[in-house]
């Protein structure tokens, strides 16, 4: 039961993730070089990650998770601190805490169902 929460969440961070940048990218970064068409990777790619992640029980979609998570967060982290391509973020509106929220979901509920997944395996 556990890993289905846990996979569960993990599917919800990738598809908050994956709206939060469309919706980005709807409002702005569509006319933005080089970070408009990043924001349509991350829709596509989190939507795929996470049919991957609901439908193929394998460490692989959730290693794929965690490190959407990751490299999104840390473009963020980028773009809040020195810009990322350009574009300097704030961290002030409802999109960027959410993206936040969402992409730190991916992680911290990735690492905890890779745990899980092992714990089951070495207890079998």
């Amino acid at each position: 039961m556990t890993g289905w929460i846990l996979r569960l969440l993990v599917v919800l961070g990738l598809l908050g993730s994956a709206w939060v940048h469309l919706v980005v990218w709807l409002d702005w970064a569509s006319s933005t070089p080089v970070v408009g068409p990043l924001f349509l990777v991350n829709v596509v790619a989190g939507v795929v990650i996470a049919a991957a992640v609901l439908v193929w029980h394998h460490w692989l979609p959730v290693l794929a998770a965690i490190g959407f998570g990751a490299a999104t967060l840390l473009a963020y982290v980028l773009s809040v601190t020195v810009g990322f391509f350009g574009v300097q973020e704030q961290f002030a509106t409802s999109e960027e805490v959410w993206g936040v929220i969402t992409e730190a979901g991916c992680i911290v509920f990735g690492a905890a169902l890779l745990a899980v997944r092992d714990r089951r395996r070495v207890a079998a």
